[in-house]
């Protein structure tokens, strides 16, 4: 606002050189300290962990790793990651790991060769991720090891790193994957029965009209049956048990009767969907596709995160050390079952199972019921279900076995959207409410209390969960990583490793298209929450205001487009030189590492903000190089919903005055590349006590008014005047 701000140019001018001077020496000086370490050579690390071994051996066989003797005597193996299970991490390469085994599928160590992460370029020092794979240290092969959580039986959780969960998660993946491989080709282990099993087909020329009854008193559908007391008692111990004990009608009532079989086999899917419906699904099977048919009652075993996120968190499917789960796009409903005796279904489905599942339909395979049970606002608990399905022998052609494993190469991405489930959907229905507050925008304005409190609490929600919890601060590293996928190898797949910020970007991509960088900028950028959260602390604090000259500011406004440039120019040659650079954002340091890092970062975060106490948003307005890439194509944008009058400018600068970001100019119309969408000016364009327009409309709308009531006194006849009695009240 107007009202208590000094109008200090030569100030404002030196205060915010001070800020680009912190700013360019963060990206320069301290940033460019922090480079890459080149990869680290493996053997070192072997003969430091295998001090008598006399034979080191080179990295051969398949897959590739070292033997280790002394003499003829074997000490271990040694592998590299990278060479055996190379999975893609948040950066699109993979984090190459060297790992030692001994004799007896035990690790020994685990070292960290090479990264391109880029929370670990600039912000987590290396140690701590060297400190994470310690934790691998005597953990065996055959292991099953998770990330965090709850302990659960026969799983191994180990602790992640903050800042850094996709990275970790990766890593467990590559480390666990690739000792196993190793194990078994050293035959360490032995394979599992899904595993050396040779893919087998399913007989298509066999055929038998079945029944209901038929298809589940043989096997061919099975069953997962669960009452209310099986649930609650698998919670028993946990914070998400209930403390009010079930009655008996309620702890045996049925929570779920689920139905499940392999859809692809004749007599099943041709008994079940009718002639036609089967012959449809087998011409939509492509090679090395099933089909897998759920039916149930009760607990829903589809959920409503599929619609979401794309993925049926409820449900998962195990074979041997193969574990996947279902996209929407792999999901069909059965309209009706056709076999004679068949019951009603509230549900049910088809799921196809892909190629890239190595799903084998002459091994025995398990359908896994997953059950959520919220204890926080945020936080869940799950419960897991198992029951099995033993494919029938008259039904599929078994080759001979063969020593070869396929192991299976389940996506990441959905794992973490999984377990990152409760985060999206608070942060999806914030935007889709932020969405209606924009369309609704010229009603909620007439009600500027209830607009600038509602403002305030979703500003408070913006640092708190999606800057502080979900660590959901996008970067102008984003855009570049973006860029550079375009240009050469792109996968989706990498960009989904982090749900959040994979949100976050789409809803930044929608509201660029319809209206701009305001929506984000102003509502939905934690940092710039923070900052004006900043200033209003210090209007109440009464601390005077800063303006900048309009001639001033208009070119200061350049200076984030010529530091994004430097960054792009900088990404083209190195992507990695610009992550580095890139450290004139302060985000991660206050947002994904919450000023756990070197003083120089934390004092360069810390200034920004004491700026914004006296000058509002000053690093949103004239230093963010995400918000000049933002600003881009915000030129593009389909719909201008902020009105201005004619008056706008010529005369009336009462909205270009309290712009406190000046986003308008002097002839009233706003630069939507600049505006934040705080909407104050739009409060003020339907305010007709505050509008210069509305106030001068509304005063010679109550003269006038004032005029028609004085002449229709004036022409009252008298003689028409009935004179009324007048009750005089006299003292008792």
């Amino acid at each position: 606002m107007s009202n208590g701000k000094v109008n200090s140019g030569s100030a404002s001018f030196w205060m915010l050189l001070c800020g680009l001077f912190f700013a360019l020496i963060a990206s320069s000086g301290w940033a460019g300290g922090l480079t890459v370490s080149p990869a680290k050579p493996p053997e070192p690390f072997i003969k430091e962990t295998f001090p008598n071994a006399t034979d080191y051996g080179v990295k051969a066989g398949e897959p590739l790793a070292w033997t280790i003797k002394q003499n003829d005597d074997v000490l271990g193996y040694a592998f590299e990651t990278n060479d055996i299970a190379p999975i893609p991490a948040y950066s699109g390469e993979p984090v190459n790991v060297l790992v030692m085994i001994d004799p007896e599928g035990k690790i020994i160590s685990a070292k960290v060769l090479e990264h391109h992460e880029p929370i670990l370029l600039v912000g987590i020092p290396e140690q701590k991720l060297q400190i994470f794979t310690d934790q691998y240290q005597g953990l065996a092969v055959s292991d099953t090891v998770k990330i965090g959580g709850l302990q659960e039986d026969n799983v191994v959780h180990v602790d992640g790193l903050s800042g850094a969960t996709v990275t970790v998660m990766v890593e467990n993946l590559a480390i666990m994957r690739a000792a196993k491989k190793v194990a078994k080709a050293k035959g360490i282990i032995d394979f599992d029965e899904a595993s050396a099993t040779a893919m087998a087909t399913i007989k298509q020329d066999i055929y038998q009209q079945s029944d209901w009854v038929t298809l589940t008193g043989d096997g061919s559908i099975r069953r997962l049956a669960l009452n209310n007391q099986q649930v609650e008692d698998s919670f028993a111990g946990t914070e998400a048990a209930n403390d009010t004990a079930l009655s008996p009608e309620e702890a045996n009532a049925s929570f779920i009767d689920l139905y499940y079989t392999l859809l692809d086999i004749p007599t099943i899917g041709r008994s079940l969907l009718g002639d036609s419906e089967f012959q449809w699904l087998v011409d939509t099977l492509k090679p090395g596709e099933h089909a897998i048919g759920l039916m149930g009652n009760g607990f829903s075993f589809k959920g409503s995160g599929y619609v979401r996120g794309g993925i049926f968190d409820r449900i998962q499917i195990h074979q041997g050390d193969n574990v996947f789960s279902f996209r929407d796009l792999d999901h069909y409903r059965i309209n009706d079952l056709y076999a004679e005796g068949t019951p009603y279904f509230k549900e049910m489905s088809i799921f196809i199972v892909r190629e890239h599942h190595d799903f084998n339909p002459g091994a025995d395979w398990q359908v896994e019921l997953l059950v959520r049970r919220q204890t926080g606002p945020v936080d869940s608990l799950f419960s897991s279900f198992k029951a099995d399905y033993l494919p029938l022998d008259k039904y599929v052609d078994r080759p001979e076995p063969i020593a070869e494993e396929s192991l299976e190469d389940q996506p990441l991405w959905k794992q973490v959207w999984a377990e990152k489930e409760t985060s999206v959907i608070i942060l999806i229905t914030s935007m889709v409410l932020l969405t209606l507050v924009i369309f609704f925008q010229d009603w909620l304005v007439r009600f500027p209390n209830f607009l600038h409190q509602f403002r305030r609490v979703f500003l408070i929600y913006t640092v708190g969960f999606i800057g502080w919890y979900s660590m959901g601060q996008i970067s102008v590293v984003n855009v570049f990583t973006f860029t550079q996928s375009l240009m050469g190898d792109f996968h989706w797949e990498t960009f989904l490793l982090d749900p959040v910020i994979f949100c976050m970007w789409v809803f930044v991509a929608v509201t660029i298209l319809l209206w701009g960088r305001g929506i984000f900028c102003g509502w939905m950028c934690p940092f710039g929450a923070l900052q004006e959260l900043a200033g209003e602390l210090a209007e109440k604090l009464k601390i005077p205001q800063y303006v900048v000259p309009f001639a001033l500011h208009e070119r200061l406004w350049a200076v984030k487009y010529l530091i994004l440039l430097a960054l792009f120019g900088l990404s083209l040659e190195s992507l990695q030189t610009a992550e580095q650079y890139a450290e004139v954002e302060p985000f991660k340091t206050v947002f994904l590492l919450r000023f756990d890092r070197d003083w120089p970062f934390i004092t360069y975060a810390l200034i920004l903000l004491v700026i914004s106490l006296f000058s509002r948003k000053v690093y949103c307005r004239y230093i963010c190089p995400l918000g000049a890439a933002l600003a881009i194509p915000s030129g593009v944008r389909l719909f201008d919903w902020l009105k201005r009058r004619k008056d706008c400018g010529q005369p009336c600068q009462l909205c270009a005055v309290e712009c406190e970001i000046g986003a308008i100019e002097k002839n009233g119309e706003i630069n939507l590349r600049e505006c934040h969408h705080c909407l104050d000016c739009q409060v003020t364009y339907w305010n007709d006590d505050k509008c210069p327009p509305l106030v001068n409309k509304k005063r010679k709308r109550m003269k006038k008014s004032a005029s028609a009531n004085t002449s229709a006194v004036t022409n009252v006849d008298p003689n028409t005047v009935k004179a009324e009695p007048v009750r005089i009240i006299e003292p008792n």
